[in-house]
């Protein structure tokens, strides 16, 4: 080891070193000097100097930071343990505008520690700092109007430079209010993210005779594109997906027969949107549990208290809601509570639902700050849910983020083969997205559906109650997972046909009969609804997937016996128990018996509508705004049983949208 040692300085160089060192350390000092000779007049005529008013100003504020910083962390406060706020020490009264009185006080010990924790040894040299954006009210990169959010702006570069908006500065620095941002800035700093969806096409029955797909029971979208109304912008065309449209909505369909959890329901009536075409509806409707029947909650709530969650629509909307569920516990219910942001941690242990005292003062401690390491968090609530696990019970982990993984598995692969694995133990995961800027909209809904969960967008306060109040009871319990269906198409009685959305919900034929291959999962009072646009024999074929050459060694399939019957359709099902892993199979089959639209049930007419809105703002093959007015007209025909008032509210939005145009 001393060889070792000897190989890095020989005599002469070590002596040279520490010639070095001594230089360099006399030339720091008589800098030190110099310096402090510099600054001593401007400290000395501070009496002197003219009064500032230190007004604290509130610029409009949303997302904050650059395409690469730490997911929105704000510089008016550091995270304490489990997130709760600790706010920095006010800057010195009668400090000065003037950067450099700032840097001739020295930094107290306080600040000294924080500047090391940040690599900075001693005083440092100041460098400007990049001004916090805070834009105004207006529209993001993908269309989506931001709310000003009135904030305090960071009183301290140093606490700036915290939230990872300036370089290398001294503590204590005033900062200025920074100004508006840009039309372009204010475009970066929006990272909201979707998949892109290319519409289903028309298929023909004599080439592909199956459809198969997994039901969705997301309702993401739709609430999402009430944000962007609300806020007078169009939502994102890829922010679309027809299905969460229609599955929003409750539709009275026939309940289950008694033992059976799933019954089916079909409706064949003339397209409205396509004259000629006809419109199948094909609904699955499971048995509603009375709230009281309800077996023990074991609730594990994710919380994402990192910078970006700080608007009144992210976190503190969330404690909203949650406040709201607390109530609704009982002594059976497991509440626990998991944070995150750059390390997680436990904010409220497994509590019982009769101590609300206890959840809602840890309610009331979380405070948003700090990047976003979203995995290890994930990590450490399944582990509290694993270890309060009620067999019989509903055993789930709740993720509530704005989306932004910034922070160790970052990796979307990663992310859904850690949740698959996860999956396994029983413990189900829901996702609830919050706010705008950085929504990474198609990472949570790939979570949701490998975490055998749902994908809720919380909007408002009427959104967090219906999902955090309504729906945290009884359709959290599973009553069939891995739900598939298949459906045949009599080639004698239909050309072609497309199915209305769902197109990242398709399944390969052979998928319907894998019990190896997921799919998705309906609770207790669950509605899934799936329209299909039919083309009937004898008219020519819709636009759909370019024709291929005839084959040389093969004829056309020829029909069967049962071609001549006046079935349409055989729709199939496959499902599991919540507890099994074998599938089970329910076949229904549906006439060839089409009922003029007026006389269709207000489901059909209004779930029509809803697709025909959707397509519509889609920009889908063959869908224009002229449409727009039929769509409401058809809805308002259809209000049907609207206790809660969304079917109202769903022609609203429409007149809403209609007047950005």
């Amino acid at each position: 080891m001393a060889q070792i040692g000897s190989l890095a300085h020989t005599p002469g160089q070590e002596s040279f070193v520490r010639r070095s060192r001594r230089t360099s350390g006399f030339f720091r000092r008589c800098g030190t000097i110099a310096l402090f000779a510099l600054l001593l007049p401007s400290a000395c005529s501070r009496g002197d100097a003219t009064p500032v008013s230190h007004e604290t100003h509130s610029p409009p504020h949303t997302e904050q930071g650059t395409g690469t910083r730490a997911k929105g962390e704000e510089g008016t406060h550091s995270p304490g343990r489990y997130g709760v706020s600790q706010q920095p020490a006010a800057p010195p009264a009668g400090a000065l505008k003037s950067p450099r009185a700032a840097r001739a006080t020295p930094p107290s010990p306080d600040q000294a520690k924080e500047a090391q924790e940040f690599g900075m040894i001693g005083l440092l040299e100041a460098t400007e700092a990049a001004p916090a954006p805070a834009p105004a009210a207006g529209q993001g990169r993908l269309g989506g109007a931001h709310k000003s959010q009135a904030r305090p702006a960071p009183t301290t570069r140093m606490s700036a430079m915290k939230a990872g908006k300036g370089k290398a500065l001294v503590a204590g620095d005033p900062l200025q209010a920074p100004p508006p941002l840009t039309a372009a800035q204010e475009r970066e700093f929006n990272t909201e993210a979707y998949s892109h969806i290319q519409d289903n096409p028309f298929h023909l029955v004599k080439d592909s005779p199956l459809s198969t797909f997994s039901v969705d029971v997301d309702t993401a979208s739709y609430s999402n594109m009430r944000r962007f109304v609300q806020q007078g912008a169009k939502p994102p065309i890829d922010s679309i997906r027809v299905e969460e449209w229609l599955n929003y909505f409750s539709y009275d369909d026939p309940l289950p027969p008694s033992g059976e959890p799933v019954e089916v329901a079909s409706e064949l009536t003339d397209c409205p949107w396509a004259p000629g075409h006809r419109l199948l509806r094909v609904a699955l409707n499971t048995q509603p549990i009375a709230q009281e029947a309800v077996p023990p909650r074991n609730l594990v709530f994710l919380i994402d208290v990192s910078g970006s969650m700080q608007p009144d629509n992210k976190l503190p909307l969330l404690k909203r809601g949650l406040a709201m569920l607390a109530r609704q516990l009982r002594p059976e219910d497991t509440l626990s509570m998991v944070v995150y942001a750059g390390a997680s941690g436990l904010a409220l242990p497994p509590t019982s639902g009769a101590e609300q005292g206890k959840i809602l003062a840890a309610l009331g401690s979380l405070e948003s700050g700090g990047s976003t390491n979203g995995a290890d968090g994930i990590e450490l609530a399944y582990k509290v849910a694993e270890a309060q696990f009620k067999r019989g019970g509903i055993n789930r982990v709740l993720l509530a983020t704005d989306g932004d993984f910034n922070v160790g598995v970052t990796s979307e692969g990663d992310l859904e083969r850690l949740i698959e694995t996860k999956r396994k133990t029983g413990v189900f995961l829901t996702v609830l997205g919050f706010g705008e800027g950085n929504l990474k909209d198609a990472t949570m809904e790939k979570l949701a559906d490998k975490g055998n969960g749902q994908y809720a967008y919380i909007d408002d306060v009427a959104e967090a109650r219906k999902v955090l109040v309504h729906q945290a009871g009884a359709t959290l319990v599973t009553v069939a997972k891995d739900v598939k269906l298949q459906l045949e198409f009599n080639p004698a009685r239909v050309k072609s046909y497309r199915l209305v959305g769902y197109e990242n919900r398709a399944l390969a034929d052979r998928d319907f009969n894998d019990d190896k291959k997921d799919a998705g999962e309906m609770g207790a009072g669950h509605h899934v609804t799936a329209f299909y646009e039919i083309v009937p024999a004898g008219e020519p074929a819709g636009p759909g997937k370019p024709a291929v050459d005839p084959l040389k060694y093969q004829n056309d399939r020829s029909p069967s016996p049962a071609a001549a019957s006046t079935d349409l359709v055989t729709v199939k099902i496959r499902y599991k128990p919540p507890a099994g892993d074998t599938s089970l199979l329910m076949t229904r089959v549906v006439q060839d018996r089409t009922v003029p639209l007026a006389q269709t049930t207000a489901n059909l007419r209004f779930g029509a509508a809803v697709a025909q809105y959707a397509l519509t703002l889609r920009g889908a093959p063959g869908m224009n705004k002229e449409r727009v007015a039929a769509a409401r007209d058809l809805a308002t025909s259809a209000y049907g049983n609207d206790p809660r008032g969304e079917r109202h509210e769903f022609v609203a939005l429409m007149d809403k949208a209609f007047s950005l145009n």
